[in-house]
């Protein structure tokens, strides 16, 4: 038995409404996307070019604005810190060196005094994390220098 097709697949007008709307959802999502909370903390960090790095294992430990500090992505007061880096140098085949990614507004008596912490904890070398300077592309034309 035959049956007969009555309905055609997108045989009429299309309806422009539900098209916008969903146009106009999905700009509003591109639009509050970026507001929305991400977990962690806002360090800013200090630019400077040219700075050595290490190659030996590191342990990183964050200060924001406020000098709280922060290991392995969580709160930690100075007494635990340092129970934890030395741990964490007990632990450790190598030599570790600590990486601090301390704002820009942190004072050098509260680096200095991190810097001593981990060296009680047995981590004798320290580095300061920075963030590389943006250089600007050479200029091209007749007024560049050869």
């Amino acid at each position: 038995m035959k049956f007969h097709r009555n309905a055609r697949m997108l045989g009429g007008i299309l309806d422009a409404a539900p098209v916008a709307s969903v146009f106009f959802l999905v700009v509003i999502f591109v639009m509050i996307g970026p507001l929305v909370y991400t977990p962690g903390i806002r360090v800013q960090l200090p630019i400077a070019n040219d700075l050595p790095g290490t190659e030996k294992p590191a342990v990183t430990v964050a200060v924001d604005a406020s000098n709280r500090l922060f290991f392995a992505n969580q709160i930690i007061s100075e007494a635990e810190l340092k129970l934890r880096l030395a741990a964490a140098a007990a632990n450790s085949r190598e030599p570790l060196t600590l990486v601090v990614q301390a704002d820009k507004s942190v004072t050098y008596d509260y680096l200095v005094q991190l810097t001593l912490l981990a060296r009680d904890a047995g981590i004798r070398d320290a580095l300061l994390a920075t963030l590389p300077r943006l250089i600007a592309a050479p200029e091209s034309g007749p007024s560049a220098k050869p």
